[in-house]
Formats: structure tokens, sequence, C-alpha cells
């Protein structure tokens, strides 16, 4: 034993050896914090490998930039120096994780105070007794070096040497990425949350890579000024589509409840398998003539994906060209969406649900820059065990569990589920469904079905639900299909399920399959029907607003109402194709709608087309110089007040609105009240396999009763004034 410790001491008093120990601490308590502080998500032995080798690479990196200083005892310095730097930003990002369940921008790095009043004032409520593990190295070597106990090794480094461990550092860091590209295909490109790039890259390479990101985006927002909103303005001006009076304003003052029906593709709906219907409600819901149906209605997201389509559901501005206005810009822009509108226009109160974490698609920043008073995600669920899947807690459960909070919500409410269960590679337990599925090579094609079945028997418990609760007739109901949910490769294998061969299947069927569902069902009207106008996911808050009688002109929307009679049927797509009514254009060659290629378009048809296509890409610049710049912030519509993000916290929000309910009195207009201050969850009837058992319904910690809530006066106060239209 004494001769290991002499060995040991003899290691550690050389400079190799000092530095191979301070690089060997660091990755030990990097690996300490994934595992017991972040939640990354890691399954399965290839993510776990690549997990333990991402601290390696950055740490090789930065703690060699201390090789390059010539003099011994400031190399030594400079060592401590990278090693306590590094070690803090572990530390804080430990601390914001626990609040936020989110790591640190260098935005929130920078404005220090906003994340101190972020933390509730002080970080010594969220430190744990273990958290000294994370400095306790760093204080026994200082004490070691000032006691001589590890001596500084005077000989000189050799020159090469240096730049050979920066060399092994950057190939580390290839193979790592490569590694991670691997795992996670357009990993750098998507970015779609920020814990993949810390579980994939690491926490150093995560914090260089917003840094980039964020110094991108300032350049572009510095050289901006209110005049880039001249050509907006006056596009939107011209794009204005004046709302139907038969239209307008039919269901003002009701709730509005969206449904985000993941990866759902309209060609599910009235389609059988092996005589059986796959999505009977749905389908009953569609031909329903209190339903507003669309049967042309198109997907128009990018990269974004989810993100995009929620998006331009929100906002009616598009995504972006790469990468997600979410991730890349939605931390910082200033947005005038849905939330905040119908709060200031009409007194909503407004909330989401969704049973993933709140950091993905960065949704805990972005929503409260579009103004959603609570957020619900998965913190307020269980969703351990068999409960979730890879992207989150499953329909069924999402639906059930959310009463409790739906219920608490001030009426009339801006309430948006977003289901995930339907979501590639769609997988399902055998207790989830007993749906017959289809038999072709392609074993995502045929589990999309049985996904799609499970998600439609979700819906038909929660419009049951709706019902008995008494929420169903004073609602509308909106369901729209977020993206494709089968691939353009997948489609090849679909092509025999549709009647199609796919030796014959071309762009033109890809651009079709771009249809997803519009639902718009508003209990008591019975005028509705299958609409045959073309339309997108651009337009849906023009239409909503309109709905409502609440009128969009003035504000920056590039979708226009899809009942107008002035509505724009041009759709565009993210990348520049477009469809229309009567042809279809991708990538410049031009398609009838029967699916037939126009090989010698006439002049009259090739000048239509040079048009349609020009005002595609000119609203697609102006779009993508509305979130690149971030022009909203130096336009306010008439009668809007800007958003304050600060003002929303998501932490403990079922406390929140118990609180406001309470402090409302018989002034409270949530369900619960109504129903005597008596919960309408036992109305919820749900086969979901996972509640066989009542007592699996738990809540998570943070849903307790007793749960404080520093801003929850604040809360109350906004809840007050949209009661009386001030705010």
């Amino acid at each position: 034993m004494k001769r290991l410790l002499n060995q040991l001491k003899n290691f550690v008093n050389q400079r190799n050896g000092f530095f191979i120990l301070l690089i060997v601490l660091f990755w030990l308590k990097t690996l300490f914090a994934y595992y017991v502080d972040f939640s990354l998500g890691v399954s399965g032995i290839f993510q776990h490998f690549i997990l333990w080798l991402n601290p390696l690479a950055t740490t090789l990196l930065v703690f060699g930039l201390a090789l390059y200083i010539q003099r011994p005892f400031w190399r030594y310095f400079g060592l401590m120096i990278l090693a306590t730097a590094n070690t803090a930003l572990l530390y804080f990002n430990v601390i914001y994780y626990r609040q936020f369940t989110d790591f640190m921008t260098i935005n929130t790095i920078l404005g220090y105070s906003k994340v101190s009043e972020g933390l509730s004032g002080s970080s010594l409520a969220l430190a744990r007794p273990y958290d000294v593990l994370y400095w306790l190295d760093l204080i026994i070597l200082v004490v070691l070096l000032i006691a001589r106990l590890i001596k500084i090794d005077q000989r000189p480094v050799p020159r090469r040497f240096p730049f050979a461990i920066t060399s092994v550092a950057v190939l580390l860091f290839s193979i790592n990425l490569t590694l991670g590209e691997a795992n996670r295909p357009q990993l750098l490109t998507r970015t779609f949350d920020r814990n993949y790039i810390v579980k994939y890259l690491g926490l150093d390479a995560y914090t260089v890579y917003d840094a980039v990101k964020t110094a991108q985006n300032n350049q572009t927002r510095a050289s901006a000024n209110g005049s880039d909103l001249t050509n907006v303005l006056s596009f939107i001006d011209q794009h204005y589509a004046a709302p139907n009076p038969k239209m307008y304003g039919i269901a003002k003052g009701r709730n509005v409840i969206i449904i985000h029906l993941e990866s759902f593709q309209q060609f599910l709906i009235d389609y059988k398998v092996d005589g059986r219907e796959v999505t009977p409600f749905l389908n009953s819901l569609y031909h329903d003539d209190q339903t507003y149906a669309f049967s042309n209605f198109f997907h128009q997201v990018g990269q974004g994906k989810t993100s995009d389509a929620e998006n331009m559901l929100e906002t009616s501005v598009y995504g972006l060209p790469q990468g997600s206005v979410f991730t890349a810009l939605g931390s910082d822009n200033t947005f005038q969406a849905a939330p905040a509108i119908l709060q200031q226009k009409a007194g909503y109160s407004s909330a989401v649900f969704h049973g993933n974490v709140g950091s993905f698609w960065n949704r805990d920043n972005v929503y409260k820059n579009m103004g959603y008073q609570n957020f619900f995600d998965a913190s307020y669920f269980n969703t351990t065990g068999d409960r979730s899947e890879q992207y989150g807690l499953k329909d069924k459960l999402l639906f059930h569990d959310s009463v409790k909070y739906l219920e608490q919500l001030q009426q009339p409410f801006y309430a948006k589920f977003i289901t995930v269960t339907n979501h590639f590679p769609f997988p399902l337990d055998s207790e989830d469904t007993d749906f017959p599925l289809p038999t072709t090579d392609d074993k995502a094609v045929n589990n999309y079905f049985g996904t799609a079945h499970y998600l439609d028997q979700a819906l038909q418990e929660f419009f049951a639900y709706l019902k008995a609760s008494g929420l169903y007739d004073n609602s509308m109901i909106v369901l729209y299909g977020d993206h494709y949910g089968l691939s353009n490769s997948d489609n090849l294998s679909l092509a025999e399920l549709l009647g199609k061969s796919s030796d014959t299947w071309n762009d033109y069927d890809n651009a079709q399959l771009q249809r997803v569902p519009l639902m718009i069902h508003i209990p008591g009207q019975h005028d509705g029907g299958i609409q045959k106008q073309y339309g997108g996911e651009i337009d849906v808050l023009p239409t909503i607003e309109h709905l409502l009688g609440i009128d969009n002109k003035g504000y920056i929307q590039f979708g226009t109402d899809l009942f107008s009679p002035q509505h724009d049927q041009v759709v565009a797509f993210r990348n520049t194709n477009f469809v229309t009514p009567s042809h279809t254009v991708v990538d410049g060659t031009i398609y009838n709608n029967n699916g037939d290629e126009i090989t010698h378009p006439s002049t009259e048809l090739q000048a239509t087309i040079k048009r349609q296509q020009t005002k595609v890409q000119n609203e697609l610049q102006l779009s993508d110089a509305v979130n690149n710049k971030n022009l909203l912030r130096f336009y306010t519509p008439t009668g809007f007040k800007p958003v304050d993000p600060e003002s929303y916290n998501y932490k403990n929000d079922f406390a929140s609105l118990k609180l406001a309910g309470e402090k409302l009195g018989k002034l409270s207009t949530s369900l619960y009240a109504k129903n005597g201050d008596r919960t309408t969850s036992n109305h919820y009837k749900t086969d979901a396999a996972e509640l066989s058992d009542s007592s699996s319904d738990n809540d998570s910690a943070n849903n307790s009763d007793s749960d404080s809530n520093s801003n929850s006066m604040d809360y109350s106060s906004a809840m007050s004034s949209s009661m009386t239209g001030q705010n």
C-alpha cells in the first residue's frame, strides 16, 4: 500500500500526472452530474458509451490550453483556474437544471440578474448535501499545492506536446461528433433539444455551440432596424383577407381546445385495414355536420418539424429554412402569438399539456415569450415505467391525467394538447392495441396504423369526458396534423396500401402526402361539412381569430382565413415548392392535380406559375426576415401589449391555478368552481392498461396541494385582470 501511495505521489508530482489527474477528476464529476442531476434520456449501450466519451474531448481541449504557458507556476495556476471555471460552469448548470430542467444559455449566463430572479432569489434551496463532491477535489488540490505536498514540476514542457494534446482532443471530438450524428442525424442543424447536444457532445461543446449561435443571431439582429419592416407590412397589408360575415364570431366566447395530432396524415381518415377502420372516432368527427373538416389542408414544416407546426399555428409565421425557430431563436424572439392575442382581446387564460420534458424544442422558454400562462410538461405527470414512450407520456394517459389541471383553468381558456404516441418509430405495447397491422416489408409503415388507432381511442375518451363534464357545449375543438408520419423513403412501401405502385411513385405523390387533417368542431353549429379549399398550417391562426370575432388585421400574420372569400389558396412548402387547387409544383416540375406532369405548359400557365413561385419565395423570405432579425420588436399592433416572459414561471402551475381560483371565489369561472368546487375527474373513463390499478394515477411531487409558488400573487392578479378585460 505504501509503495502504491508513493507511486501515486510521484505520478501527481509530475506535470503530466497532475494534468491527467485534473482531467480524470473533472470527467468523473461530469459523469456524476449526467447520471444524478441531469435527465438526459440515455438508453442503450451505444448512447452510454457516447455519454462517457463526450467529456474527455472537450476537457482535454480546454485544460490543454494551460500547457501552452511556459512558466511552471503560471502553468499550474492556469490549470487550476480552468478546472475551477469548468467546475463552476458545470455546477451552475446543475443548480439551474434543478429549477428549470434545462441548461443555461449564453444569454442566461450574461443576464445573471434574471437567472437569480428565476431561481427564486436563492440557490441555497436548490443545493444538495452531495454538492460538496463538485468542489471537494479542487479544495483538496489547492491545499496540497499550498502545503507543497504536491510539488510544481519545474521542467519545461516540450514545444510539440501542447499541440499533440490539442490534436488528440480534436480527433476525439471528431469521433464523438461522428458517433453522435450516427445515433441522432442532423444533431446540430435541427437542434431540437439542448438535452441532446449535452448528451451527445457534452456541456462545454453545448456552451460553445450556443455562444456561436447567439453571436450569429445577435449580429443579424444588430443590423436590423424598423425600416426592415416596410416590405413585410406592405405584403401583409396586400395579402389581408377580410373575414367571411357568415362565419365571423360564430364561436365567440367559447373555450378553444387545440389537439395536436402527432405525425397524423390525412390518408388515415376513412382508411380500413382488414375491414376495420383505423380511426373510427376521427372518421365520425370528420363527417359530423358540426365539424368544418378540410380535405385539402397541408403541413408546411421544415427541419423544425413539430416545433414549426406549433410556430405556424400560434403565430402564422413560417419556420426557418434550416433548424427550428423554437430552438435557434425562440428564447429571445418577440412573438405576437395566439395565447397573448386571445388573452388581451377576449380575456382568455391559456395552458399547454405535453408529457415530455419542458426543454424539448425549447418549449419552456418559447411558451413564455408567446404568453402562455401555464405549461404542464412531464414534471406534472407520472411518466414512470411503461406509461411513456420515447417522446413522452402515452396519449390516453396525457388526456386522462390532464383533467385535474384543465378543470382549474379560468374560462374562456385556450388550451393545447400535444400528443406523442403516434410518433416514429411508432412503438406500442401489445396491451395498448389489438388493431390488425398491414404486412408490408416496412415495419414503421405497419406500426403506424396501430399507433394511429390508439390515438383515435384516446381522442374518443377525451371527447366523452368533455361532454360528461359540461365543457363540450361551450368549446371549439381544433384538431390538426403537425407533419408527415411516414417519410418519402417509407412512402414506397406505403404505395401499395394506397392502391399505387412503388415503381411509378413520384415527387407529386410525395407532395400530396403532405396533406394532414384540420377539423374545427363547433358543437351546436350544424352547417359544417367537408371543405374543399386549399390551405396550410400558416392559415390556422387567422381562421381561429375570425371565428372568435377577433379581426387579425394589423397583426403580422402570413396566413389568411380559410373561410374568407379572399383566402389565398397557394400553399407554400418550406422548400419553396407549392400546391394550388389546379396544380402542384415540385422543384420546377409542374403537375396537374391528377398527377400528370405538364411537360409543355402554355404561355399563360407559365406566367401563372412564375407569378405564384415569386410570391411563395417572397413570402418565405419576408417570414425569414421577421424571425432572423426579430422584427416584431419594432412593431406593436394597436391595442396589443408586448409579452413579458418574466411574468411566467411554470414550476408550480397547479398550485398557482388553485390559489388563483380561491382568490377569485364566486367570480371564478373554472370548471372546478362551476362544479361546486368538486373535481370532474370522475367523469373520465379510460381503458388505458396502465390505469387498471387506480393507485397508478399518482401526481408527481410537483403537484401537491402544499406546493409554494413565488409568483402566485402575480398570477392571481393577472387572472383577475383578464376577467375584466383590463390586461
